[in-house]
């Protein structure tokens, strides 16, 4: 559903004749935008990377992140919601800091309704990983040893009740299984940290795990996504191996509520003129994070983060039972 052949019209209907984006608002951009990245270096940034440095060429304004990561992505996010509506600062992020953050912490003074969507633009996934040197071998080895040692087997996640905690939580009921958590400021961290050896296994974005499973470094168990990802042919999905866990993972774009219409609709049809004009190239560059290009308009990435809240919703209330 939100794949190459996505809502808002298929890629192969896009033409290369787009002109350069109209100014939306009188005088807009002056100044580069701000996009927000609520976690460490490493993750989100290169899922969207290589369509937001283009978006800046047809926008006339560079489009230039700015790191705020902590809890879970709450307080970049939080950042985002209450910063002025005039497209200069903007968000990118999975549904972690959008939908996840805001249902899990109430103590957070943003909503997903506190975002206008503006587009979605890359699909990844989330993986179970262990250490290349790991005596797990299959995701059978981990819930083997699981039911063998309660609470003994620690799996790091990229923040407290962060979308890859949540997710990992849901495996483990539906695996039967009690793990013990351990967060940190974003998936790179935590892959660190498993390669350290600070932790037996970690669920993470597939980005920051790709070079070291392509070194042997890391040994993928397991993706929690509806379909095996085009990079990773050979790793079951949850869904696969029984466990009834996973989503697609959309990262995209949102802007503070009450941004004008003609700004939100500039950022996506520049995200769409990257699309036409380096399709090929931004694919290939996300493929080498085992991602592929997913643009959404602002209704059906909005309708999306919708669906995944209510998703959510039901992790979380499972884990607080």
């Amino acid at each position: 559903m939100y794949g190459l052949k996505g809502l808002g019209g298929a890629l192969a209907c896009l033409t290369l004749g787009f002109a350069l984006i109209a100014p939306a608002h009188a005088g807009w951009p002056e100044k580069p935008v701000q996009l927000v990245i609520p976690f460490a270096p490493g993750d989100t940034d290169q899922m969207l990377r290589p369509i937001t440095e283009r978006m800046g060429q047809y926008l006339g304004q560079p489009i230039v992140m700015n790191y705020k990561p902590g809890a879970g992505g709450g307080i970049g996010a939080a950042y985002t919601a209450s910063a002025a509506p005039d497209g200069y600062t903007i968000v990118g992020s999975s549904p972690g800091a959008l939908v996840v953050v805001p249902l899990a912490n109430k103590e957070m003074k943003y909503t997903t309704e506190s975002f206008a969507p503006v587009v979605a633009i890359s699909l990844g996934g989330m993986m179970i990983v262990a250490s290349g040197k790991s005596k797990y071998k299959t995701l059978a080895d981990v819930v083997a040893d699981a039911k063998a040692r309660p609470d003994g087997i620690s799996y790091g996640t990229s923040g407290a009740m962060g979308i890859s905690h949540l997710l990992g939580e849901t495996f483990a009921s539906e695996a039967k299984v009690q793990l013990r958590h351990i967060p940190f400021q974003g998936s790179t961290p935590a892959v660190t940290a498993l390669l350290g050896g600070h932790t037996d296994i970690a669920v993470s974005a597939v980005g920051p795990a790709q070079a070291h499973i392509q070194s042997g470094a890391l040994r993928p168990l397991a993706i929690f996504s509806s379909k095996r990802l085009a990079a990773y042919p050979d790793v079951p999905t949850l869904r696969e191996l029984g466990y009834d866990v996973g989503s697609p993972t959309l990262y995209g774009i949102v802007a503070p509520r009450g941004t004008p219409p003609q700004l939100i609709d500039a950022l996506y049809q520049a995200a769409r003129k990257v699309v036409a004009d380096h399709g090929d190239e931004v694919n290939k560059t996300l493929g080498t994070i085992g991602a592929e290009i997913s643009v959404l308009s602002p209704q059906d990435y909005g309708a999306y983060l919708q669906e995944q809240r209510a998703l959510f919703s039901k992790a979380i209330s499972l884990i607080r039972e």
